[in-house]
């Protein structure tokens, strides 16, 4: 499409007079008529992105989309090159693929030899409407990677995030729920409800997405009784670290941080009982210290990843991605608060 430009004088133009000014502005007001019909015809309009709120994408454009993460996929795990997918995933799941990639690139510099493909099936799209950016969508899909039905199915869940028009689209998080977890989403004329980072729009929720990972790091600190419902990734998990923290020869530490800058920014759907499915990430640093005359032990792919030399300490650098159904507000505030999937990976490691 053009961009309609008013006349200017200049050489070999003659000065506007009122009869000329009002016969130029009859003949654009003839042509721009012409143009609104003839946009409204083919259907080329032209919307501000900043200010409309328009889908984030189109199902045919999404479905493209995890053809290339899975192709992409595909590749990288096949090589163990981390390159292959560098340009489909960002955020946390991006740290933990490109730090496993590279890791197994060493341990096995000749490739994968036990690679198999990746398939992702049944795409179901959760598309929400918004100004401006980041957009992002989430893809509910199918995958080779379990048994169809029974305790083991479950459902992957990739949250594609775009931060312009010239940027491709990358999959930020990734959920393994099982069928019966994953929520129906709320819906406004036929597409999801995305919940803000502050939870003042759209559904109100018992904690604001953007507090989420503040409130699950202390709860992994203190154990205090609150949002969190009891389950594997939060009671289970804290019994699990207490469990290694002491060991005969060794002790383990656990800090916990929240992370929301860029692409680990907590991102929301709206469901249908007024609540939220949330995806949020943290980090958190493991330190392993031996008794005098002692070293920790580490497996080769950890190893490929550190930097110093092991003499009596060694401190791993995780990723966490967390999926999590918050409750609406209101109601007792213990357990409203479910985390459905963690996703976690070491991206660094330290001797000393």
């Amino acid at each position: 499409m053009r961009r309609l430009r008013p006349g200017r004088t200049g050489p070999g133009r003659p000065a506007d007079t009122a009869r000329t000014r009002g016969t130029r502005a009859r003949a654009l007001g003839a042509v721009a008529a012409a143009a609104v019909l003839a946009l409204t015809a083919s259907g080329c309009v032209t919307v501000h992105g900043e200010r409309e709120l328009i889908p984030a994408v189109g199902k045919t454009e999404a479905a493209q989309a995890v053809k290339d993460f899975t192709d992409a996929y595909n590749r990288a795990d096949k090589a163990y090159d981390p390159a292959l997918d560098a340009d489909q995933v960002t955020g946390p799941l991006g740290e933990i693929n490109q730090a496993g990639l590279k890791a197994r690139r060493i341990t096995s510099p000749g490739g994968n030899k036990n690679h198999r493909p990746l398939e992702l099936t049944d795409a179901r799209f959760a598309i929400p409407r918004k100004a401006g950016w980041p957009r992002w969508f989430v893809a509910d899909t199918d995958s080779n990677r379990d048994v169809d039905s029974g305790p083991e199915d479950t459902r992957w869940l990739l949250l594609f995030v775009r931060d312009s028009a010239q940027d491709g689209w990358e999959v930020a998080y990734l959920a393994t729920l099982s069928p019966d977890q994953v929520p129906a989403f709320e819906e406004e004329q036929g597409y999801a409800v995305p919940v803000a980072a502050d939870g003042k729009s759209g559904a109100s929720l018992a904690v604001a997405p953007k507090d989420l990972g503040e409130r699950y790091t202390a709860f992994l600190k203190d154990g205090r009784e609150g949002p969190f419902a009891p389950g594997p990734h939060t009671t289970g998990w804290r019994a699990s670290r207490a469990k290694s923290a002491n060991r005969p020869g060794l002790v383990t530490q656990f800090v916990d941080q929240p992370d929301s800058r860029g692409d680990f920014a907590p991102l929301a759907l709206a469901t249908k009982d007024g609540g939220a499915l949330v995806f949020f990430a943290t980090r958190y640093f493991e330190r392993q210290t031996a008794a005098p005359g002692y070293r920790p032990k580490v497996g080769a792919e950890v190893r490929a990843l550190m930097t110093g030399e092991i003499k009596s300490t060694v401190t791993k650098r995780w990723v966490s991605s967390q999926a999590a159904l918050v409750k609406p507000a209101g109601g007792p505030p213990v357990g409203r608060v479910q985390i459905l999937s963690r996703l976690q990976g070491v991206t660094a490691a330290e001797g000393s």
